[in-house]
């Protein structure tokens, strides 16, 4: 793979070093063969697909995004609205990015990606409602983490689905997957074991909790050992994981936004996570929080 001759994940230089950095293992070469997919889930913890959309619908997905952007003033004027130059003064309403996407949702909750899972998880699948749109802007990229924390209510076998909006360069900070993570569970127990909308009633008010596992990928890997694994995304590419699996994102070192979502699904004989059903999802509401007495 090719890179630059510095890359940064939370403001943090990344070792490039083959021993420290590589690229995501495809599986488009197995696509249509759910055992081996299942195979390798089981022991990579991730499953990188590159072209699994049609570009042509991603692209419309993006148009929309741009749109709305351009709406709310967070595109440079003086610069083509494709290439999707930040201007700095992005303010969007409330489900503004979201809810007015009819080209994303054809996107994320198809036939062809729903029918994707059915076949790898074995059986109907549904997929949550909220849909986390990500606008990422020049500066640092997301804190390792897994997603288990925010989402752990319901069945543990729940799969997020990545999806670029976008061809993403590696300085435009694409999403990293920490290497045989999934694997470290018994080391990771007590963060795996948090939710970020539960606190100790006892001990005073709810406290804000974002979630992150470290704030240094640098050292984090370090610790845990493996890759930062990530590659130069194209449009239309499909990355998926698991609960478990720890991830991150490069910092974006350009002018642009790289636009993004994170959808999950499961099968549908699974308890869900009440919190990401229904009409009126939020994260961080107060409706989802838990009081318990530690």
């Amino acid at each position: 793979m090719k890179t630059s001759a510095h890359l940064t994940s939370r403001g943090f230089e990344l070792d490039l070093r083959p021993e420290s950095f590589g690229e995501l293992l495809r599986s488009d070469a197995i696509l249509n063969d759910p055992d081996a997919l299942r195979e390798r889930l089981a022991q990579e913890g991730y499953l990188y697909i590159p072209g699994f959309f049609a570009r042509e619908d991603v692209q419309a997905a993006r148009t929309e995004f741009l749109d709305r952007l351009s709406l709310y003033g967070g595109l440079d004027p003086a610069h083509p609205k494709e290439d999707a130059v930040a201007s700095g003064r992005l303010s969007v309403p409330r489900g503004g990015l979201l809810n007015q996407n009819e080209p994303l949702r054809n996107v994320i909750f198809s036939q062809r990606l729903m029918k994707f899972y059915e076949r790898l998880l074995g059986g109907e699948c549904r997929h949550y409602d909220h849909i986390w749109t990500r606008v990422v802007g020049p500066g640092h990229g997301t804190n390792p983490h897994c997603d288990l924390v925010y989402m752990g209510r319901g069945t543990h076998d729940v799969m997020t689905a990545w999806v670029p909006y976008g061809d993403v360069s590696l300085e435009l900070g694409g999403l990293m997957i920490l290497e045989k993570s999934h694997l470290q569970q018994k080391r990771l127990r007590s963060y795996l074991e948090s939710d970020v909308d539960t606190y100790c009633a006892n001990r005073g008010p709810y406290k804000h909790k974002n979630g992150q596992l470290s704030t240094n990928p640098v050292t984090l890997r370090e610790k845990l050992g493996g890759r930062w694994l990530t590659s130069a995304f194209q449009m239309g590419d499909l990355l998926t994981f698991g609960m478990k699996t720890v991830h991150a994102s490069l910092d974006n070192g350009t002018k642009s936004y790289r636009l993004s979502t994170d959808t999950r699904y499961q099968l549908v004989s699974e308890p869900i996570d009440s919190r990401w059903v229904g009409p009126d999802t939020e994260e961080y509401a107060e409706k989802n929080r838990i009081g318990k007495i530690c």
